[in-house]
This record gives C-alpha cells, sequence and structure tokens, in this order.
C-alpha cells in the first residue's frame, strides 16, 4: 500500500467517537491516528468521553495544538486567540474559534502529506461538513451510502467522464448492466441532475459504483488513487442516528453525558409541568450556537462554567443577543423553560418525537468540525 496518511478527528461528538470504534471494529487493516483539537474550553463531559475512546481503541489519541503554551501569556489557547482578536467574541458570522483552534492545527499538522481525513457525518444528514481546500487531503464519509466527497462526486460524474465510467462498468460485468449503462449514459442536465444520477447509480449497486470511482480516482491526484486497495469501497452501509448510539452503547464507551435528558420543572397556568433538556451538541461549553434552554442547562448543571462564560461578556461582545447576566435571573429561566415545555411538548405529540430526534433536529445549526 502506498504510504497514505489516515486520520480521524475526534471532536467529543456522538458520531466521531462512534466512527473511530466503527473504523477500529470493521476496518482494522487501516492504521487510523486518531486525534483531537482541545480548547481549553469544554466540558468535562467530552474529557470523559476522550479518556473512555483512549481505552477502547488501544491506542493513543493525538492533540493537535493551536499554540505552544510555553510561549504564550494565556492558560489556554481560546484565551491566547481572545487577546489576539481584541476581545471580540466568536460568532456564526465571525467564527475564529474553529478557523483557529480546530481547523488550522490540523491542516498545519498534516502538512503535504497525502492524507484521508474520516468524518462522521451520518447517512440520514445532507450535508458534507468540512472539506480542505488542500489537495492533498481528502475527505471520506464511512456512515453514508455515498462514502464520497461532493468535489469527487461533481469532477467523476462530469459529463465529460461518461467513456470512462462505461467501459470499467462492462469490465465488472454486472447482471443489470443495460440498467446501469442508461443512467451512465444519460448526460447531467436540468432534467437529470447530478443527484439524480448519482442516487440512480448508488441504487443500482454501491459497491460497484465505489469500485468504478476508485479506478477513476488513479488517474488523479487524490490520496485515495494512491493506495493499493481500499477496504471503504466495499461499503454499503448507511448508518443513521439510532445506529451511532447503539455503537457507542454496545462498546461501553456510553453516550456523551450531555446528550442525556435531565428533568425540569416548571409551572405552567399553576401546574408544575415536567420537562426534560440535554445539550444537542459538543464543543465548547459556551457555544455561541447553543439555544437558550442549553444555556439554562449550563446555568444549573455547571454553575461555575456558566459564569466563566459570563465573564467573557463585555461591553459590546456578549455569545448572543441576551445578556448571559439577564439570562440567569430566575424569572428569565422560568420563561425559557416554559417556552421550551410548551414548544416540545406540541411537537413531541404531533410527530412522536424521542429525545433522539429532538438532537436530530437541532443538528442543522452549527459547525461540522466541533460537533460531530
Amino acid at each position: 500500500m502506498s504510504e497514505v496518511r489516515h486520520v480521524l478527528g475526534i471532536s467529543g461528538g456522538k458520531d466521531s467517537a462512534a466512527l473511530a470504534i466503527y473504523m477500529s471494529q470493521k476496518h482494522p487493516e487501516i492504521d487510523v491516528d486518531y486525534y483531537t483539537c482541545d480548547t481549553g474550553k469544554e466540558l468535562t463531559e467530552t474529557y470523559d468521553l476522550i479518556s473512555k475512546l483512549n481505552s477502547v481503541l488501544g491506542k493513543e489519541i493525538s492533540l493537535y495544538k493551536s499554540i505552544d503554551e510555553s510561549n504564550s501569556p494565556m492558560r489556554n489557547p481560546f484565551d491566547h486567540f481572545l487577546a489576539i482578536y481584541g476581545g471580540y467574541l466568536p460568532s456564526a458570522t465571525a467564527r475564529w474559534c474553529t478557523n483557529k483552534m480546530k481547523l488550522e492545527p490540523f491542516e498545519q499538522h498534516i502538512g503535504n502529506e497525502p492524507t484521508i481525513s474520516y468524518v462522521g457525518i451520518r447517512g440520514d444528514e445532507n450535508r458534507d461538513g468540512y472539506i480542505s481546500k488542500r489537495e492533498n487531503i481528502q475527505t471520506i464519509f464511512p456512515f453514508r451510502k455515498n462514502i464520497w466527497s461532493e468535489d469527487v462526486i461533481r469532477k467523476f460524474l462530469n459529463n465529460s467522464n461518461i467513456s470512462f465510467i462505461t467501459e470499467h462498468y462492462k469490465l465488472l460485468q454486472p447482471d443489470n448492466i443495460d440498467l446501469i449503462i442508461k443512467y451512465v449514459e444519460q448526460p447531467i442536465s436540468m432534467r437529470f441532475t447530478q443527484k439524480q444520477k448519482l442516487n440512480a447509480l448508488l441504487d443500482t449497486n454501491v459497491k460497484l459504483f465505489n469500485r468504478v470511482v476508485f479506478e477513476w480516482l488513479k488517474g488523479t491526484d487524490y490520496p485515495v488513487g494512491k493506495l493499493d486497495s481500499f477496504s471503504l469501497i466495499d461499503n454499503d452501509e448507511n448508518l443513521i442516528i439510532d445506529d451511532i448510539f447503539q455503537i457507542l452503547e454496545d462498546s461501553g464507551v456510553g453516550i456523551p453525558g450531555y446528550y442525556k435528558p435531565i428533568d425540569y420543572h416548571v409551572e405552567i397556568d399553576g401546574e408544575i409541568k415536567t420537562g426534560t433538556y440535554a445539550r444537542s451538541r459538543s464543543g465548547c461549553f459556551f457555544c455561541f450556537y447553543q439555544q437558550k434552554i442549553e444555556w439554562v442547562w449550563l446555568l444549573e448543571q455547571h454553575p461555575k462554567l456558566f459564569e466563566e462564560a459570563i465573564s467573557y461578556e463585555k461591553e459590546g461582545y456578549s455569545w448572543m443577543e441576551e445578556k448571559l447576566e439577564d439570562l440567569k435571573i430566575p424569572e428569565r429561566v422560568n420563561a425559557i423553560k416554559k417556552d421550551h415545555y410548551l414548544k416540545t411538548h406540541r411537537r413531541n405529540e404531533r410527530a412522536g418525537l424521542s429525545w433522539q430526534d429532538q438532537i436530530l433536529q437541532a443538528e442543522g445549526e452549527g459547525c461540522a468540525s466541533c460537533f460531530i
């Protein structure tokens, strides 16, 4: 096998943790380097998860550092970069935290080595997540029926590539070759989009599709094309959120503690109602993508961390439009709980949603580099 590096980033979230376990169990022939990028502001539950994974994986999870702590007057990466940015807190429109503490240390550590990066985006998600712009880094999605990134699919299915695809499918001699060639030879157009063509070919036979893509990659500079063999091309699984929780439970690592629902009580129309709250994502404890009920969770489950989050808010700089000093007032906490209870109660009654479903609904907003 050619010298290609295999890496998998562990964010502290459920999906990256499950993917690490999945790769170690399903593809032990691939020597994966597991790594994490510590911001210094993670939840204790995140550090607990990484500690458990170290034991289950049987190999050390590397720490990719974003700063040289010995040369920084600050205690941790977040405070270091916050000082550089003049106290300007990160936000959805200025997400320097992800760039400086996650993506840049990853790309600096990889350098120019041909590298395959495994990412835990599931089959029930419609996104690609972070794709490096560096040509020597290729992203693979083992949990999806389509393991390839958008850039690979776009180039592979280009109309100029039809003859190559046709020839290599014929070499494989599948039983349904006539149907496959019908899809292959139909050019991508407004009437037959790239997505439709991709799904049609995946539906005929995922493994055959992957083998043809692999042959095409051998003529490119993509890292997968430098391999003599690649066991992921024989994957045809499509794992969803329930599968992820099952992998974590079966491994003994368990579900990260911050996902587990905790009861809260709130008075509504003279009655005490019981709702549940939890975190919907990993990431820093003061992550600006949090819902307000998640800030209440932090206030009540980790009061010291909540106070630390408050300490970063200064005139003109806050984590959201509402200051945390105002949010922690008991009347405001009750209002947030009431609003959350009524919304989730109505939604759950209509759709019968479980707590896993609520996590799934909250995943659309945020950064995959932190939360998967």
